[in-house]
């Protein structure tokens, strides 16, 4: 049997979907009698060009032609679409992209059409052509025989040589809409009697990411597989694709703030046997529609998605934090790059729900970026109508409006070497050379302790001055969100001076150490 690809593909211009730009202007040029002598079809597989290039041939050679409007019953019609035709020569440029095979070309377009006007050449990927293949066409594409047009069709158009494209009329194919896809799939399954709901034929179109081919060919397997009656659910089993319905939920948690729920849900969809990896990329493309509508007010006409999505997308978009959807997005980025060396995506996925519902759980930078700004969206949200940013209180220039994060002592003892210290030498590394013996001991309120080992009474001295302190209560507002009252204490810590190391006595140790320590230099009298 034929493929149903194959069997429904466009047999004239009015049956082509989606290019109305690129139909019209070659109606035009036909009727004109303005035909180009080499054109370029670029555009994403299954998007219709070597199908377009083949309608452009049957209008220039049908008997009753060339017209806009091929009869498609006259013997050239019949041929061309059949791909017997001896005045078509359709060549693969992957496979055929040798100078040799440029020059059989070169040999036979001297030689006049067997029945048509012209001698159409469509080449297939012709990027893949070599740069030597290419030069040995340039004379022929600038000064062809009247009887010969070339249709250069590519999936990138920038790896086409700058001298061919300045030599053809350059047409760039959109992908389809998902209205249009959904309409050729409705036409294919009446046409093939294959009971199907929209919601199936939605799944299937949004799933070929705008590739007719692609769409008609997994509505072909499934027509196959469940004997002419598709279902949702098959459709997802197939494709292993996640239903909209699993994506708006998880997007809810994490509106929520349910940990556990999102961990739940994620484990219910692992035990049904959904594919984590989809589920993954799927969530990113569904936290790319919320951005897109964040930003824009408004659903994109190019989103793939049906009316009722487009309805609970902005419902969710203005129920989920922008801040929140960035951060996911950068979270489940580690995901992917775990999915493509071959890694198990479920633990960067899990840990990224938790990171965004519970994030005081994490101290890293991008944490602290994201929670001050979901306070700065609160506050924002919180603030009188009348109040200017003029009219805000000075005291609010460092310190959140609403409550700051909460704060344990384990996480900053954590965060000091990983996160604090960092933070503190982008301001000094004198300062933070300082700070790098000591670590939290204790945290009450907002007031912290920080021990120093008992043989660097010197450095502790040096911290408490107010330069080297104030350092480190900003680095700690950064990296904690908190703005925290320091207190200075001495102890055994696990400091890294040897047991015994005496502190300097004379002058002379203590400018050298000086030196050492905190990178000074002797200023000399002028």
């Amino acid at each position: 049997m034929t493929a149903l690809y194959r069997q429904y593909r466009p047999q004239d211009f009015d049956e082509v979907v989606g290019q109305e730009a690129v139909v019209r202007t070659l109606k035009n040029a036909i009727s004109a009698g303005r035909v180009r002598q080499a054109y370029l079809f670029a555009g994403p597989r299954g998007t219709g060009k070597t199908s377009l290039a083949r309608i452009l041939a049957k209008a220039l050679n049908c008997a009753q032609g060339p017209t806009p409007t091929p009869d498609k019953v006259c013997h050239a019609c019949q041929a061309i679409a059949g791909g017997t035709s001896l005045d078509v020569v359709e060549m693969d440029a992957a496979s055929q992209r040798g100078i040799d095979d440029i020059r059989e070309i070169r040999e036979r377009v001297i030689l006049q059409p067997v029945e048509g006007r012209y001698k159409v050449y469509i080449l297939d990927e012709a990027h893949q052509l070599t740069d030597a293949a290419f030069n040995a066409l340039l004379k022929l594409i600038e000064e062809p025989p009247p009887h010969l047009v070339f249709v250069f069709c590519t999936t990138d158009l920038s790896k086409m040589l700058p001298t061919v494209r300045s030599r053809c009329q350059t047409f760039v194919f959109a992908r389809p809409r998902l209205s249009e896809l959904v309409r050729l799939l409705r036409r294919v399954a009446d046409g093939e009697k294959i009971d199907a709901p929209d919601a199936a034929l939605s799944l299937i179109a949004r799933s070929a990411r705008g590739s007719f081919r692609d769409a008609v060919s997994t509505l072909d397997q499934l027509s196959a597989a469940t004997e002419s009656e598709v279902t949702v659910q098959a459709v997802l089993q197939l494709l292993g694709a996640v239903e909209e319905e699993a994506l708006f939920r998880l997007c809810d948690l994490i509106v929520d703030r349910d940990s556990a729920g999102a961990l739940m849900f994620v484990e219910q969809l692992s035990e049904q046997g959904q594919d984590l990896g989809r589920l993954v990329t799927d969530l990113l493309e569904h936290l790319r529609a919320l951005l897109l509508v964040q930003h824009m007010g408004e659903v994109p006409e190019t989103l793939p998605v049906t009316e009722e999505t487009r309805d609970r997308l902005r419902a969710q978009a203005n129920q989920l934090p922008e801040a929140a959807v960035l951060r996911l997005c950068d979270l489940l980025a580690v995901a992917v790059d775990d999915m493509r060396q071959g890694g198990d995506p479920r633990l960067p996925l899990e840990l990224a729900l938790v990171k965004v519902t519970r994030p005081g759980t994490d101290l890293s930078g991008e944490s602290i970026s994201y929670r001050l700004e979901l306070l700065e969206q609160r506050g924002q949200q919180h603030q009188p109508p009348e109040q200017t940013a003029a009219e805000t209180p000075a005291t609010t220039a460092h310190e959140p409006a609403l409550d700051p994060p909460s704060l344990e002592l384990e996480q900053l003892q954590d965060a000091w070497q990983r996160s604090v210290i960092p933070a503190v030498q982008q301001r000094s590394i004198p300062t933070a050379s300082l700070y790098g013996e000591a670590r939290p001991s204790a945290l009450a309120e907002n007031r912290l302790t920080l021990e120093f080992p008992s043989n660097a009474v010197f450095h502790r001295q040096k911290a408490e001055e107010a330069k080297h302190a104030s350092l480190l209560a900003d680095a700690l507002y950064e990296v904690t969100g908190r703005r925290l009252a320091l207190d200075f204490a001495t102890g055994d810590n696990g400091g890294d001076h040897e047991a015994g190391a005496e502190e300097p006595t004379t002058e002379d140790e203590l400018i050298s150490l000086l030196k050492d320590e905190l990178d000074a230099h002797e200023l000399e009298e002028s």
